[in-house]
Protein backbone atom coordinates (compact mmCIF):
# COMPACT_ATOMS: atom_id res chain seq x y z
CA UNK A 1 0.00 0.00 0.00
CA UNK A 2 2.90 2.60 0.96
CA UNK A 3 4.18 1.64 -2.84
CA UNK A 4 1.45 2.56 -4.44
CA UNK A 5 1.13 6.25 -3.05
CA UNK A 6 5.03 6.55 -3.22
CA UNK A 7 4.01 5.90 -6.87
CA UNK A 8 0.62 8.44 -7.48
CA UNK A 9 3.58 11.04 -5.74
CA UNK A 10 6.14 10.20 -8.11
CA UNK A 11 4.03 10.46 -10.75
CA UNK A 12 2.21 13.88 -9.41
CA UNK A 13 5.53 15.31 -9.38
CA UNK A 14 6.75 14.45 -12.74
CA UNK A 15 3.62 15.95 -14.47
CA UNK A 16 4.15 19.25 -12.21
CA UNK A 17 7.34 19.56 -13.36
CA UNK A 18 6.86 18.45 -17.11
CA UNK A 19 3.71 20.31 -18.14
CA UNK A 20 5.36 23.93 -17.88
CA UNK A 21 8.23 22.51 -20.65
CA UNK A 22 5.50 20.76 -22.77
CA UNK A 23 3.52 24.15 -22.65
CA UNK A 24 6.18 26.11 -23.35
CA UNK A 25 7.54 23.75 -26.27
CA UNK A 26 4.71 23.02 -28.15
CA UNK A 27 3.57 27.17 -28.42
CA UNK A 28 6.91 28.03 -29.41
CA UNK A 29 5.76 25.34 -32.23
CA UNK A 30 2.52 26.95 -32.95
CA UNK A 31 3.58 30.34 -33.39
CA UNK A 32 6.14 29.19 -35.75
CA UNK A 33 3.73 27.27 -37.53
CA UNK A 34 1.44 30.11 -37.62
CA UNK A 35 4.11 32.41 -38.66
CA UNK A 36 5.83 30.23 -41.24
CA UNK A 37 1.67 29.57 -43.10
CA UNK A 38 1.30 33.34 -43.07
CA UNK A 39 4.42 33.68 -45.02
CA UNK A 40 3.63 30.89 -47.30
CA UNK A 41 0.13 31.51 -47.99
CA UNK A 42 -0.93 35.27 -47.28
CA UNK A 43 2.64 36.74 -47.84
CA UNK A 44 3.16 34.47 -50.81
CA UNK A 45 6.77 33.96 -49.87
CA UNK A 46 8.23 30.85 -51.55
CA UNK A 47 9.69 28.13 -49.27
CA UNK A 48 13.12 28.82 -50.34
CA UNK A 49 13.37 32.09 -49.14
CA UNK A 50 12.62 31.56 -45.87
CA UNK A 51 16.07 30.40 -44.09
CA UNK A 52 14.13 29.45 -40.34
CA UNK A 53 11.34 30.22 -38.08
CA UNK A 54 11.75 29.16 -35.04
CA UNK A 55 9.31 30.19 -32.10
CA UNK A 56 10.58 31.87 -28.79
CA UNK A 57 9.14 32.46 -25.69
CA UNK A 58 10.75 34.91 -23.04
CA UNK A 59 9.77 36.38 -19.71
CA UNK A 60 8.57 39.61 -21.42
CA UNK A 61 4.76 40.51 -22.50
CA UNK A 62 3.75 38.47 -25.04
CA UNK A 63 5.67 35.58 -23.86
CA UNK A 64 5.58 34.16 -27.37
CA UNK A 65 6.83 35.17 -30.40
CA UNK A 66 8.55 33.55 -34.26
CA UNK A 67 12.12 35.02 -35.27
CA UNK A 68 12.07 34.64 -39.41
CA UNK A 69 15.63 35.00 -41.04
CA UNK A 70 15.41 35.07 -44.76
CA UNK A 71 17.72 33.28 -47.05
CA UNK A 72 18.23 36.52 -48.98
CA UNK A 73 19.15 38.73 -45.72
CA UNK A 74 20.67 36.08 -43.00
CA UNK A 75 22.09 39.03 -41.07
CA UNK A 76 18.51 40.03 -39.57
CA UNK A 77 16.20 37.90 -37.33
CA UNK A 78 12.36 39.61 -38.08
CA UNK A 79 10.14 39.66 -34.89
CA UNK A 80 6.80 37.81 -35.35
CA UNK A 81 3.53 38.18 -33.06
CA UNK A 82 1.07 35.35 -34.02
CA UNK A 83 -1.37 35.58 -30.98
CA UNK A 84 -4.78 36.64 -33.10
CA UNK A 85 -3.60 37.65 -35.83
CA UNK A 86 0.14 37.22 -37.51
CA UNK A 87 2.12 40.66 -37.42
CA UNK A 88 6.04 41.45 -37.81
CA UNK A 89 6.82 43.37 -34.87
CA UNK A 90 10.31 44.31 -35.26
CA UNK A 91 13.90 43.17 -36.36
CA UNK A 92 17.20 42.31 -34.91
CA UNK A 93 20.26 42.60 -36.36
CA UNK A 94 22.95 39.72 -35.68
CA UNK A 95 26.56 40.64 -35.19
CA UNK A 96 27.42 40.52 -39.00
CA UNK A 97 24.89 43.23 -39.41
CA UNK A 98 25.96 45.44 -36.78
CA UNK A 99 29.62 44.76 -38.32
CA UNK A 100 27.83 46.06 -41.78
CA UNK A 101 26.13 48.87 -40.62
CA UNK A 102 22.77 47.84 -41.58
CA UNK A 103 19.88 50.73 -40.72
CA UNK A 104 15.84 50.25 -40.81
CA UNK A 105 16.04 51.67 -44.74
CA UNK A 106 18.53 49.10 -45.76
CA UNK A 107 16.07 46.04 -44.50
CA UNK A 108 14.54 44.10 -47.56
CA UNK A 109 11.59 42.40 -45.10
CA UNK A 110 11.29 45.12 -42.75
CA UNK A 111 7.16 46.00 -42.93
CA UNK A 112 5.43 49.08 -40.93
CA UNK A 113 2.11 47.96 -39.48
CA UNK A 114 0.69 50.58 -41.52
CA UNK A 115 1.76 48.51 -44.64
CA UNK A 116 0.68 45.43 -42.89
CA UNK A 117 -2.38 46.65 -42.42
CA UNK A 118 -3.05 48.14 -45.54
CA UNK A 119 -1.42 44.90 -47.68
Amino acid sequence: MLKGKRVIWLVIVLIAVLTPFVYVQANKRIYANRVTEHLLIKEKIQPEQIQSVKGEWSKKLPPFCAIVVFADEPEVEYVYFAHNEVIQFGYRLTEEGKKQGLEEGDLKHRKTLEEQQNG
